[in-house]
């Protein structure tokens, strides 16, 4: 049996994105050239590779075992083919990242700056996500790169380097005055209200354990969805909340709370995928961060 790369190469996109037209406009090729392709290598492998219906091209079971095999093979050459040119300037190209609001705030902004400064035309897609959602991202294959907060979820798969460590802090609306001006006990602050991201995130995992050592609850009343809703939160005098010291600017309406027990220490951390080889924009990125944190 003789089939083409090209073959290969072909159906490694259509079933990346489920569609033959995406795939065409990708490969510069015509619609019909690919669904020809495919029918051939269907035809040489004997078997049906794809589900076809309006909503796009879907993996048969035979399809899926194909595609993991085909998507490694696909995937080093093309990180090869693009490594051969890493020594011309990068003129384009695109960076998929995964983060969230605290990496990207208290990392990331001033070195994604620099980044756009030295490389302008390598577009930046960033995706904010929970720390769970970026992982997930960069499992799925949607993401280069992820910059996440402590805790993550461990898997062999995933190689993981620490970049800074930060500590968040108690705040709490002007209005809370039994907070205010004295040092106080977390038994003190749950009878207050407290405002938290939810219990899928690594974040509510976080405050759940450090609550636990204590042998208090951890309730919250209002769970918003991302991090950067929590101050605003806490201003509107809804309740308490934990946010990054960097968070909070000298305009911002809110108390932070002297608390007797001091919150851990948390890491903003650098995910990739082991094995996966990144782009050569993506691997510029990546070396500008590892640059920065560590001069």
């Amino acid at each position: 049996m003789n089939i083409s790369y090209d073959y290969y190469r072909i159906f490694y996109y259509v079933a990346k994105y489920g569609s033959v037209s995406q795939a065409s406009r990708l490969l510069l090729n015509s619609q019909p050239n690919l669904t020809r392709a495919i029918r051939n290598l269907e035809g040489e492998l004997g078997c049906v590779l794809f589900s076809r219906s309006s909503r796009g091209m879907h993996l048969t079971p035979e399809g899926e075992r194909l595609f993991r095999h085909v998507r490694i093979a696909v995937e080093h050459i093309e990180a090869a083919q693009a490594e051969l040119t890493e020594s011309t300037s990068l003129q384009g190209g695109t960076v998929y990242l995964a983060t969230n609001e605290t990496a990207l705030r208290c990392l990331l902004l001033p070195i994604l700056k620099q980044f756009r400064l030295r490389y302008p035309g390598v577009h930046i897609h960033i995706s904010s996500h929970s720390t769970l959602q970026a992982v997930a991202g960069l499992q799925s294959g949607s993401a280069d790169l992820a910059v996440a907060t402590t805790p993550t979820p461990h898997s062999p798969q995933l190689i993981e380097t620490p970049l800074r460590t930060y500590r968040s802090v108690a705040v709490c609306p002007p209005e809370f005055t039994g907070l205010v001006g004295h040092e106080v006990t977390l038994a003190e602050l749950v009878r207050h209200p407290l405002i938290a991201l939810g219990p899928d995130t690594k974040s509510y995992e976080f405050y759940s354990d450090f609550f636990s050592r204590y042998h208090l609850p951890f309730q919250p009343v209002i769970e918003p969805f991302t991090a950067d809703e929590i101050l605003p939160m806490v201003e509107a005098n809804l309740g308490v909340g934990f946010v990054p010291e960097q968070f909070i600017q000298p305009g911002n309406s809110v108390h932070i709370v002297d608390l007797a027990e001091e919150l851990p220490e948390r890491s903003i951390v650098l995910i990739k995928r082991r094995g996966r080889p990144l782009s050569v924009a993506a691997r510029a990125l990546e070396r500008m961060i590892l640059e920065q944190v560590h001069l």
